[in-house]
């Protein structure tokens, strides 16, 4: 008995874009061809079709078919690996359902990073735009830290988010004052670039780089008053600033 690439597809309940694709990669070997041309596909073909489908519906990818059956002395063990991966995807998967569970129920973008669902509503663009620089630079821990510090807003911080860029000289001098007391207070955490995956040079040069194009004149002048009031009350430097943006 032989079919043609249709009726082997058919049979294997599989599409002849699939055969043919299965062909260039070598998964399936090319039959012979008849007189006038035509493909024939005998039982091998089909029980090899068949083979394919299975473990593609396992979640196996084409790409890992043949390593995968070159194990066949160990076939416990390609199982094994296969349902750790799948366990994996239905892990990564399932905290992604929850995510988007999270964004649906506070009407935030699908773009908000993840855990900042409940507050990132009330972050002005501005802040918005800080979280996702800081997102880029910052460990776990020291997200799960900023993220704990905004969620607890400030009134002083927000204003100086407010502040305008033409504030006077007096009114950025007592909001640095101000803003000492919190700014010693996020201190009181570990530095937030001490363990950047990125390093911690580079760290502060990104959050510097946003600070500068981000914030109006009178917020920076703010900012380097901050410092020099911080340095004072802690006897050294410090990186100081609100965290929150």
């Amino acid at each position: 008995m032989a079919w043609s690439t249709r009726q082997v597809a058919e049979l294997a309940g599989t599409t002849l874009k699939a055969v043919r694709h299965y062909h260039e990669i070598g998964l399936l070997d090319v039959p012979e061809r008849t007189a006038n041309g035509y493909k024939q596909y005998g039982v091998a073909h089909l029980v090899r079709l068949v083979q394919i489908r299975r473990l593609s519906e396992l979640g196996v990818p084409l790409s890992e078919i043949a390593a995968m059956e070159r194990e066949d002395g160990e076939p416990d063990e390609a199982i094994r690996v296969l349902d750790a991966e799948l366990e994996a995807k239905i892990d990564r998967l399932t905290r992604v359902r929850e995510e988007l569970a999270d964004l649906l129920r506070h009407r935030v973008p699908a773009h908000t990073p993840p855990g900042f669902a409940s507050v990132y509503g009330d972050l002005s663009e501005r802040q918005r735009s800080l979280l996702a620089v800081y997102s880029t630079v910052f460990s776990e821990r020291s997200i799960e830290e900023f993220r704990e510090l905004i969620s607890e807003p400030d009134a002083t911080e927000q204003e100086f988010e407010a502040l305008p860029a033409d504030a006077d000289g007096a009114t950025i001098a007592d909001l640095a004052e101000r803003l000492v007391p919190v700014a010693l207070r996020s201190a009181g955490t570990t530095d937030p670039v001490s363990d950047s995956p990125q390093g911690p040079r580079r760290a502060a040069q990104t959050m510097g780089e946003a600070a500068a194009e981000l914030y109006n004149p009178a917020q920076l002048r703010v900012l380097k008053r901050l410092i020099e009031l911080m340095a004072e009350a802690t006897g050294g430097g410090g990186s100081g600033g609100p965290r929150r943006g």
